[in-house]
């Protein structure tokens, strides 16, 4: 369901909470780092009348320790890669995706001594058992589309993998279980809007995609 992952600053100095991101510049044909207000953030869905929103509340110390190099302009900028691809291996430095960014940054945060640049971060990041999504494309030709779209390359995975159909590729989904991991007091929050109904869901499984509250959510009426 998550394709796309930042960090919220509290303290930025464009608005309250605005989310500081990799997006790719379609014109200017380079990533790009951008600090969003939270509302274009959450509203930027596609579609209009159903979204789903997670939110991950990490315990003060990892708090602090992100939002300090998340700061820093300089090594938010050193690692960003100079080339993106939508699929980029996550441990490869050829390319890099919009949570590949992020991620990397983690690493930059919670490593003892730091990690100033992206080598150092996946070094940091294998070591601790970062295990990022594996895609397993049953249909063989999904590759061949892969090498006639230019935001899509696997020329930066290992053969092995290429060869057997598996990409494996930073998505929220694996960011948030290596931040879990690292920090078992993290909280997740699960928002899903349906038409007039808004469920909030704190850990526990995925909400459903018509968005059917369980026992223990909260269901807050919009009308």
């Amino acid at each position: 369901r998550y394709s796309h992952a930042g960090v919220a600053l509290r303290a930025s100095g464009h608005a309250p909470w605005a989310v500081r991101q990799l997006y790719y510049d379609c014109d200017e044909g380079r990533p790009r780092l951008f600090d969003q207000g939270l509302s274009g953030f959450v509203l930027g869905l596609a579609e209009p009348e159903r979204g789903h929103v997670a939110l991950l509340l990490l315990p003060a110390e990892a708090a602090a320790a992100l939002e300090r190099r998340a700061h820093d302009d300089a090594l938010a900028l050193a690692l960003l890669g100079s080339t993106y691809s939508a699929n980029a291996h996550a441990f490869g430095l050829r390319y890099q995706n919009c949570n590949q960014w992020l991620v990397e940054l983690l690493a930059a945060a919670w490593a003892p001594g730091g990690a100033d640049s992206r080598a150092a971060a996946q070094d940091w990041l294998r070591a601790q058992g970062y295990r990022p999504t594996r895609f397993e494309l049953a249909w063989r030709p999904w590759l061949w589309f892969a090498l006639a779209s230019p935001w899509l390359h696997i020329d930066d995975h290992p053969a092995t993998d290429v060869e057997a159909g598996v990409l494996q590729v930073s998505m929220p989904d694996s960011i948030t279980a290596f931040a879990q991991a690292q920090w078992p007091a993290a909280q997740r929050l699960e928002f899903c809007r349906a038409g007039t109904r808004v469920v909030l869901r704190r850990d526990g499984a995925a909400l459903d995609a018509d968005c059917t509250p369980g026992p223990g959510d909260r269901v807050v009426a919009l009308e």
